[in-house]
């Protein structure tokens, strides 16, 4: 789920994939692992699977998307879930109600033969397994790309390596990198180019969106702790719900009169204040780790093709072709960067 910040934010500068080249960018892993697993599925609405059975849709968007982001001199950083707080309880038993009154409605969808409806319910029902993080974790070590394992929140340990520099920006579909403080957060950099909107047969192109947090608070004319605020009125992940009848424009409207938190609580008549506090807290004093090392390696071709090709049923020469534009890709940067280097 994620805050809802969408209806505040005024500045969205449309950028591309070249506009990244050079820049290391967190993922949130989770985040991204969850679109493959929704929209890489069949017809009716079944993921992809290898001869076994086991699910492989997590794999081919990984793959694919990766090969995509460092063929465009980008390199990326996964940025793993670790145990997540306490608070997040409610929001995480919410989301097993959904997916299991989705299951039903696949079903009931397939008995019909209305495989679009059976689709869009499937979409509901994806679950990351711990054998999947493992599949995503060797598959990146394959092609040389760092991931980090975050103790808690994930979002959270990216928007802390931004913070330090060690990383350009956070990209995620979700706004809760702003409220953890990332100066930059990257929208839609996962997802494919195109995509169809529900229940319509259309199309729309998906544009990469960059979206600054000080352009952010400037606009608003507030502190990224009132951004804060406002995020826990309108509800988190750690308060799914919020406050009953605030969206996001009525909570920038009531921060504002009031300028914190426990003092617009106090004239809302909010009950259990220091529960909402605590989750600011999350925000402001998240659980993270400064124990990792970010190094982006050559991709070890026999790896890749023996753990997707041999063990996982991928085509073998779509896997050769996609290894070779991260190769090709990679020659490319280093060219550029010996050029600029012989300018400076």
């Amino acid at each position: 789920m994620g805050v809802d910040l969408g209806d505040l934010i005024i500045t969205r500068k449309k950028i591309s994939l070249e506009d990244l080249s050079g820049k290391a960018i967190a993922i949130d892993a989770y985040n991204a692992i969850y679109q493959f697993l929704s929209i890489i599925r069949g017809v009716a609405g079944e993921p992809l699977k290898d001869r076994e059975g086991r699910i492989t849709s997590h794999l081919s968007g990984l793959f694919y998307r990766t090969v995509n982001l460092l063929e465009n001199g980008i390199k990326p950083v996964y940025v793993f879930d670790g145990k997540p707080p306490s608070l997040k309880e409610a929001e995480i038993k919410r989301r097993m109600k959904i997916k299991e009154e989705a299951v039903i409605k696949y079903e009931e969808a397939l008995r019909k033969g209305d495989l679009e409806e059976a689709k869009r319910y499937a979409q509901m029902t994806s679950k990351i397994g711990d054998s999947m993080i493992e599949d995503a974790k060797r598959l990146l070590d394959a092609l040389g790309v760092p991931w980090v394992q975050a103790p808690s929140e994930g979002e959270a340990q990216a928007s802390c390596m931004a913070i330090r520099g060690d990383v350009w920006g956070v990209a995620s579909q979700d706004y809760d990198s702003l409220l953890f403080g990332s100066p930059r957060l990257i929208r839609n950099l996962t997802l494919s180019e195109r995509r169809k909107l529900p229940k319509k047969n259309v199309y729309v192109e998906v544009e990469l969106e960059l979206i600054e947090l000080d352009k952010v608070l400037k606009e608003l004319e507030i502190t990224r702790e009132q951004l804060i605020d406002i995020g826990i009125l309108t509800g988190t992940d750690f308060n799914p719900n919020g406050i009953k009848g605030i969206g996001p424009k009525k909570a920038l409207k009531i921060i504002k009169e009031n300028e914190r938190l426990e003092f617009a609580a106090k004239k809302l008549n909010v009950e259990k204040v220091e529960e909402l506090i605590k989750i600011r807290e999350i925000f402001l004093n998240p659980e993270v780790s400064l124990d990792y090392r970010l190094e982006w390696k050559t991709p070890n071709i026999n790896d890749v093709i023996g753990f997707l090709c041999h063990e996982r049923d991928f085509s073998e020469t779509r896997v050769k072709n996609a290894l070779e534009r991260i190769m090709l890709g990679i020659k490319e940067a280093k060219a550029k960067k010996t050029l600029e280097a012989f300018f400076e």
